[in-house]
């Protein structure tokens, strides 16, 4: 029912798919440019149409009551950004326990415009040995477009900068600048 409702949700809202998720493989599933709230209203009533588990991280404030269990329902883990942990292996542990598990993540990890991209996503798929699907919420268009699954090879800088061109190519409720990514030098 549930699904029904996405699905007649997003119709009504004038959104449509243009691609799809491969149902049976595990995958990293990064969501962008977030800009608005509204990313994630869209992307729940997505992933409720497109009817498989997806789950995604959220900042820990989102998990608390009263509505904290709404949260986890849809499938949200929460991450204290004010911590250091290993968010990475902790990850990759789901993808081995799962061998259908689904991560969805903003690389931004945040709506706010940003010099750089996070590259957790990147490296959970690597160490999952899993593909990197891009998904990009067009408010333009009002499509939401599933492009062909990347599978990370550790060239890190080449392959998120082609997943940024990606990027570029889509408009989110508000503009937003999609940075090149620069592998961050180590001291």
């Amino acid at each position: 029912m549930f699904n029904r409702f996405c699905s007649w949700s997003l119709t009504k809202l004038g959104w449509q798919f243009d691609g799809h998720i491969n149902h049976n493989q595990s995958c990293v599933i990064i969501v962008g440019p977030h800009t608005s709230n509204w990313d994630f209203v869209i992307g729940i009533l997505a992933r409720g149409a497109l009817n498989t588990p997806i789950h995604f991280l959220g900042k820990h404030q989102l998990f608390v009551p009263p509505w904290g269990w709404i949260f986890k329902a849809m499938g949200g883990s929460p991450v204290d950004r004010r911590k250091h942990n290993n968010l990475v292996d902790s990850a990759v542990q789901l993808f081995n326990q799962n061998a259908n598990y689904k991560l969805a993540l903003a690389p931004e990890g945040t709506r706010s415009p940003v010099k750089r991209w996070k590259s957790g996503f990147y490296h959970i798929a690597l160490q999952a040995g899993v593909d990197i699907v891009p998904v990009g919420l067009d408010f333009n268009s009002k499509k939401i477009i599933i492009t062909t699954a990347l599978k990370p090879t550790g060239a890190i800088e080449l392959e998120i900068n082609q997943l940024m061109a990606f990027y570029r190519t889509i408009n989110g409720r508000h503009a937003k600048t999609i940075p090149v990514y620069q592998k961050q030098q180590t001291k």
